[in-house]
């Protein structure tokens, strides 16, 4: 084996990245320096979309309205749904 000793303290320490996985935990990788994200979450040079882009957003199915309005829908048709097994 190597006499090489492994320094990982720092890294171990450093803030981690925190964003939301497929698995709906946290990513837990080193956040990029001065950034709250990791590398591959948005925290590398030049990811994002620039201040003026105007297709940043182009379709808008995660506002906060459409997501509010799929809700009621769904509240909606789960009260038609109860009404029609009442009727039943």
């Amino acid at each position: 084996m190597s006499d090489h000793i492994r320094n990982t303290g720092p890294m171990l320490a450093s803030p981690r990245c925190g964003a939301k996985t497929r698995a709906s935990g946290a990513c837990r990788s080193p956040a990029v320096q001065g950034k709250k994200r990791c590398r591959m979450h948005g925290g590398a040079h030049g990811s994002g979309a620039l201040k003026a882009n105007q297709n940043a957003r182009k379709h808008g199915l995660f506002t906060r309205d459409a997501i509010a309005e799929r809700r009621q829908i769904q509240a909606l048709l789960g009260e038609a749904r109860r009404l029609l097994e009442e009727m039943r």
